[in-house]
């Protein structure tokens, strides 16, 4: 009986340690995130280290030394498209994000060797692709885990934001959206072969973005001709637009009335507000 148990036992033992493995949480947790700014993907890895009750900047992270911005690997970050940060260019592709916090300002690096373990052994200068430095704002609250964000987008723009305990740091870059779009648009357009909806989505994002309202004009109206006289609501809604934004008021009202028309068939609520609101107010102006 003894010698069973015992081969028991050791079997056992075997297949626990071939199958099994302990399985525990990461003192600071990894974090991918993907966001679109613009046109511009933009991707960062980083892990995040908790407070738990401890003085964080100028005690755990030391003023006035290089911090791979997290815990564990260098924090990286990537952009689909060249950048610019504070009137600087940032080629596109992958960079390692290193700080050096102070008490009033933090200095904010993109490295170009983002494969370092933390911070590199031997610092290379000549790897600073951008470095600018940023004042430090201090919130009320209390944030534990230390969070990177790219937050406060526009069309041509976003902020990278780091928040830990109750310091925020504000990093705003321009992505070069009107650059991308116009290329796009003008390569479009170009072929003879352009649909309707190509002349008004490029309608649309000149009168969106503040472009050429002639030329805008000019899509729009194309738009409206390929339709051949069965053009949607949201066409003449975006011509309306654009008329009033060329002072001809008249054209606009007609314009939204057909919007108008097309938008109550289809019982569209927005559409019927939008339009009514704006008849309403051009009217004043005649």
């Amino acid at each position: 009986m003894r010698k069973l148990l015992l081969s028991l036992l050791i079997v056992t033992s075997s297949l626990i340690g071939q199958g099994q493995e302990v399985r525990t949480p990461a003192a600071s947790l990894k974090s991918s995130v993907e966001q679109m700014v613009g046109l511009t993907d933009i991707e960062f890895v980083y892990s995040r280290p908790n407070k738990k009750g401890r003085e964080i900047f100028g005690a755990l992270v030391p003023y006035g030394q290089v911090w791979r911005t997290g815990a564990n690997e260098n924090t990286t970050i990537k952009f689909g498209d060249d950048i610019e940060i504070g009137g600087k260019s940032l080629p596109k592709g992958k960079y390692a994000l290193y700080t050096i916090p102070n008490k009033d300002t933090w200095e904010v690096i993109f490295y170009s060797d983002s494969e370092n373990w933390g911070t590199p052994k031997e610092w290379n200068e000549s790897k600073v692709a951008l470095k600018t430095t940023v004042p430090v704002k201090k919130i009320n609250q209390v944030v534990e885990t230390f969070t990177i964000g790219i937050n406060d987008l526009s069309d041509n723009s976003g902020h990278l934001q780091f928040v830990w305990d109750q310091t925020l740091v504000d990093v705003r870059f321009d992505v070069p959206t009107q650059k991308i779009a116009n290329e796009s648009i003008n390569g479009i357009l170009a072929n003879p072969k352009a649909d309707a909806n190509a002349y008004y989505a490029s309608a649309n994002y000149f009168l969106q973005s503040n472009g050429d309202m002639k030329k805008a004009l000019n899509w729009i109206n194309r738009a409206i001709d390929l339709k051949q006289g069965d053009s949607p609501y949201w066409y003449f809604r975006v011509k309306s637009q654009i008329q009033a934004k060329l002072g001809d008021i008249k054209g606009a009202i007609e314009s939204a009335e057909k919007s108008l028309e097309g938008a109550q068939k289809e019982g569209n609520k927005d559409y019927i507000k939008m339009n009514t609101d704006s008849i309403k107010e051009w009217k004043k102006i005649l």
